[in-house]
C-alpha cells in the first residue's frame, strides 16, 4: 500500500522534574533530507537519532526536534552562598580602606555581582532518562508513519479514480478510430474527384490509403498504455517506498498518451487525449508525494 512523505509525530515523556516533548515532521523530497535541533542534554545521541529517523522514513524532507522543559519551582537557580561571602567581605574591607560608604542594600548589590546566581553544575544523561527519551521518539516516529498510512491511503484511492478514467477514456476511442478510416478515404476520393479529367489507379490508391493509415494507426499505443495502466495498479498495492516507480510509469503513460495524440485526426479523438492528459497531469503532481 502507498505511504505519503507527508506526516507528523509527536511525542511526551515525564522525567524527574522535566518534560520532555520530541516532535518530527516530513514533507515531500527526492531522498532524506533531515534536520535536527536538539537539547544540549542529548546531543551527544544525535548519530542514534539520526539512524533511527533514517531506518523508519526512508525519505522526504524531515525536521525533527527535542526539547526540555523544566519545572522552575522544584528546580530553582541556587545561590552561591560562598561567593556571596566572599563579596561581602572584599566590599568592607574596600569601604574601610578607601572611607566608601558601605552600600545600604546589601542584598540588592550582592545578589547583581557576576556568577551569584548562575549555575555551575554540569548535566549528564543518565542511562535510565535516554531509555525514556528513546521510547518517546520511536513512538513519535511511530505517529508519524501512522499518519503516512491515513494520508497514502487517501493518495491511493486518488490515483484509482484517475486511472479507471484514463481507462474508461481509452475505451471510449475505438468508435471514433474505427469510423475515422472511412472517413479518410471518403475524403481523399472526393478531392480527387473535384479535380478535372484526373485519372488514378485505384490501386495505387487502395495501396497509398493503407500506408497512410499504418501511419496513423494506434492500436499499439492503446495496447501500451493499457498495460501501463495495469501496472501502475499492480504497483500500488506492492509494499511501501514505491514513489518513484509510480513517477517513471507516469511518464511512460505520458509518451504514449501524446503519440496517440498526435496520431489523432479526428477533433473527438484530439478531445478525448486532453482529457486523459488532464487525469495524467492530476496524477504526477501527487505521485511526488509518494514515498
Amino acid at each position: 500500500m502507498i505511504q505519503s512523505m507527508t506526516g507528523y509525530g509527536k511525542s511526551v515523556v515525564a522525567y524527574k522534574d522535566k518534560k520532555i516533548n520530541v516532535e518530527i515532521k516530513s514533507l515531500n523530497s527526492k531522498a532524506l533530507d533531515l534536520s535536527t535541533r536538539i537539547a544540549p542534554l542529548y546531543r551527544e545521541k544525535e548519530m542514534e537519532i539520526r539512524q533511527m529517523i533514517a531506518k523508519a522514513l526512508e525519505r522526504g524532507k524531515v525536521d525533527f526536534s527535542i526539547w526540555i522543559e523544566k519545572d522552575t519551582i522544584v528546580d530553582p537557580t541556587p545561590i552561591n552562598t560562598a561567593l556571596v561571602e566572599n563579596y561581602y567581605h572584599q566590599i568592607k574591607e574596600i569601604s574601610a580602606q578607601t572611607g566608601i560608604p558601605e552600600p545600604q542594600d546589601w542584598f540588592y548589590t550582592l545578589l547583581r555581582l557576576p556568577d551569584v546566581t548562575t549555575k555551575t553544575e554540569v548535566e549528564t544523561l543518565e542511562e535510565e532518562e535516554w531509555v525514556a527519551v528513546k521510547s518517546a521518539i520511536e513512538e513519535a516516529i511511530h505517529h508519524l508513519v501512522e499518519f503516512r498510512i491515513q494520508e497514502g491511503a487517501a493518495l491511493q484511492k486518488k490515483f484509482t479514480e484517475k486511472i479507471d478514467n484514463i481507462g474508461k477514456l481509452l475505451a471510449s476511442i475505438e468508435p471514433y478510430e474505427k469510423s475515422r478510416v472511412e472517413k479518410i478515404r471518403a475524403k481523399i476520393i472526393d478531392g480527387l474527384k473535384e479535380i478535372p479529367e484526373v485519372d488514378y489507379d485505384k490501386n495505387r490508391l487502395e495501396q497509398e490509403l493503407i500506408y497512410y493509415i499504418e501511419k496513423l494507426d494506434i492500436s499499439e499505443e492503446k495496447q501500451r498504455l493499457a498495460n501501463h495502466l495495469r501496472y501502475f495498479r499492480e504497483t500500488m498495492e506492492e509494499g511501501h517506498g514505491q514513489g518513484k516507480k509510480l513517477g517513471f510509469i507516469a511518464q511512460e503513460m505520458g509518451r504514449e498518451i501524446n503519440t496517440t495524440g498526435s496520431k489523432s485526426n479526428q477533433a473527438e479523438m484530439q478531445n478525448i487525449v486532453v482529457k486523459m492528459k488532464d487525469e495524467l497531469e492530476q496524477i504526477k503532481e501527487q505521485v511526488l508525494n509518494a514515498l
